[in-house]
């Protein structure tokens, strides 16, 4: 079922988007809350009038988001997260960690604009997020999940002792 969304919903879409959901989804909790509207014809060209005549404003959103991106560009991420065995982590990274490391290092996005694949995650390395700031302005940003263990010393070679002689052997 088609319909146009009111409002921003987190992990489905932005306002004036046109998303398709589960007839339930949009029946029982979407439609009755006000959040969004059947995508209709008529209410498809409501939403384009609506949308040109937001067109100076949407021109100031799209550059405000391009303006974040550039941002986003010149950031490097480094998460530490405690770690297990090999690489897998003790809980696990979402998107409002992501969004805590971002706005430490001066960007400020929203979690609702962060997607991870699989939602979580759960292993060290690079990692790859879609930032949607705008229906119009979408970035992959990848940043690195490491270790916040120091590194090992290196361990001394072993010195072999020689086993003490039985009065047998001697």
């Amino acid at each position: 079922m088609d319909i146009i969304l009111k409002k921003d919903v987190e992990n489905l879409g932005l306002e004036f988007d046109t998303v398709s959901v589960k007839p339930g989804y949009a029946r029982n909790f979407l439609l009755p809350q006000g959040i969004a509207l059947l995508a209709t014809p008529k209410n498809k060209a409501a939403l384009e009038a609506t949308l040109e005549a937001r067109k100076e404003e949407e021109a100031k959103l799209i550059a405000a988001a391009n303006g974040v991106v550039d941002q986003l560009k010149k950031t490097s991420i480094t998460i530490p997260a405690k770690v297990g065995s090999g690489d897998r982590l003790f809980g696990s990274i979402n998107n409002s960690d992501l969004s805590d490391a971002l706005a430490k290092a001066g960007v400020s996005v929203e979690k609702k604009y962060i997607k991870i694949p699989g939602n979580t995650i759960k292993r060290t390395g690079k990692v790859t997020a879609n930032i949607r700031l705008h229906r119009n302005v979408e970035y992959n940003f990848e940043f690195d999940i490491v270790s916040d263990a120091p590194p090992a010393p290196a361990a001394p070679a072993p010195v072999k002792k020689e086993a003490p002689k039985t009065e047998e052997e001697a």
